[in-house]
């Protein structure tokens, strides 16, 4: 029987890619491991390879294709003796199947006269199973199991994947839909859904907004459509609260000169952001009710400081996670963050690279910002924007005007997973971290 290549999901939040390029052709043979197609997904260019081997009979999905869905059908691969006229093409859409494919369903006969009435009926929604999993059923079978009263979810596929067709309908014992009608009457009586807030103009609203301007129109990539949904989303569900403070940073800047001096024979030369990385994975420590993510019904109290650290890229940015980092050394931290920031810059990182962590870092300081604020990326609980360091005048401790380097640092707290005083307590603890550097050695 033909096997089915189906989309794959390349982290657990993917939901669709793009197919962008095939690395094999139909005829092509291939074995499992095998590299047969590039997928794009909001974040990276991946290879995919076979987990089946065999001949490839068809090509459902031509490359360069946007928003396929996980799980559709892109390929087909046949075993020996098979031909692509024994390819079912009915399942290449799971999400919709088009009507002329339930159609094909019935007698060959009548299928031509069959595919007009078919197609003027619209098949019901798609169903889904009592614990919300999706019900896979061709539309014919669909329109058959709602004439007919039967539950779907009590019915085995003998379809491709499972799929329920035609002939399961047909020869199905289920029994009729429990309590449809006392189901249907409270759905009746709801008060109807508010209608969703307007969410700005349309793009033919703006485009007409600037007739008669000269302008070009750029197309969204999947990382900035997923970026633009995302910090929306966050900014407008997350209940922000922001805390700002100034560090001074002379005794850093002296004692990370030092370092380097000694670092000098092992090529090893440490950032101000390597500083900065360590004293959030130390404060989420000392304070750890505040090393915490936010899981819709609940809070996780994380036990390592896992700290993500947003990286720009051409279009985009990624936020790679130093796993562990109140454990690694300054110069293990460096090394681990270079190697991240290059290879996000080329979209080689693999989605447990960027995923995860419970507080983020986004240090503008070098484009010469001197603070601003940053949105908070769920489910973190918080992010420290950094800004840079420059010389003011300070009153010392004996009440003498000086000049010192200050860095304004703002963090964005999730008020949901972490409240004012905890939230100061921890930005204090990154303060104190990086105005006594040594600290961080002990």
């Amino acid at each position: 029987m033909p096997t089915e290549i189906l989309m794959p999901a390349l982290s657990p939040t993917m939901e669709e890619g793009t197919l962008a390029k095939w690395l094999v052709k139909e005829g092509d043979t291939v074995s499992s491991g095998d590299l047969i197609a590039e997928i794009e997904t909001d974040k990276a260019t991946m290879e995919f390879e076979a987990v089946d081997e065999g001949i490839v009979g068809k090509i459902l999905i031509p490359e360069g294709s946007e928003g396929v869905k996980v799980n559709t059908p892109i390929a087909v691969l046949l075993e020996d003796g098979e031909s692509a006229d024994d390819i079912d093409t009915s399942a290449a859409t799971p999400e919709a199947a088009p009507a002329a494919d339930a159609a094909a369903e019935e007698a060959p006969a009548a299928a031509e006269k069959a595919a007009a009435p078919a197609a003027a009926t619209p098949a019901p929604a798609a169903p889904a199973a009592a614990d919300g999993s999706r019900i896979f059923a061709s539309p014919l079978a669909r329109r058959i199991a709602a004439d007919k009263g039967l539950d779907l979810s009590t019915i085995k596929g003998s379809g491709p994947r499972s799929r329920i067709i035609k002939v399961d309908v047909e020869n199905a014992t289920a029994a009729p839909k429990a309590n449809a009608q006392a189901a249907a009457a409270p759905a009746a009586s709801a008060s109807p859904a508010p209608a969703a807030a307007p969410s700005g103009p349309s793009a033919d609203q703006v485009a007409k907004m600037y007739e008669g301007r000269t302008f070009e129109e750029v197309k969204l990539d999947g990382m900035r459509k997923t970026i633009a949904a995302r910090l929306s989303e966050a900014k407008q569900t997350i209940p922000h609260f922001y805390l700002r403070r100034d560090i001074q940073l002379d005794a850093l800047l002296k004692f990370r000169a030092q370092l380097n001096k000694q670092l000098e024979g092992r090529g090893v030369k440490l950032s101000v952001n390597d500083f900065i990385i360590k004293a959030v994975a130390l404060a989420l420590q000392s304070v750890p009710d505040a090393n915490a993510v936010w899981a819709g019904d609940r809070v996780l109290k994380m036990k390592a400081s896992d700290v993500a650290v947003a990286v720009a890229i051409e279009g985009g940015l990624f936020t790679p996670v130093l796993q562990d980092a109140d454990m690694k050394s300054l110069s293990a931290l460096s090394s681990e963050m270079k190697d991240l920031a290059t290879r996000a810059r080329d979209r080689k990182l693999a989605p447990h690279e960027y995923q995860g962590g419970s507080f983020a870092i986004s240090n503008l300081g070098m484009f010469g910002i001197d603070n601003f604020d940053a949105i908070v990326n769920p489910p973190h609980a918080g992010i420290l924007a950094v800004g840079s360091g420059v010389k003011k005048p300070v009153v010392g401790a004996d009440g003498e005007l000086t000049v010192a380097t200050v860095m304004s640092v703002t963090m964005s707290v999730d008020h949901r997973v972490i409240d004012g005083a905890l939230g100061a307590d921890l930005l204090k603890a990154i303060v104190d971290n990086l105005e006594n550097p040594m600290v961080m050695l002990a």
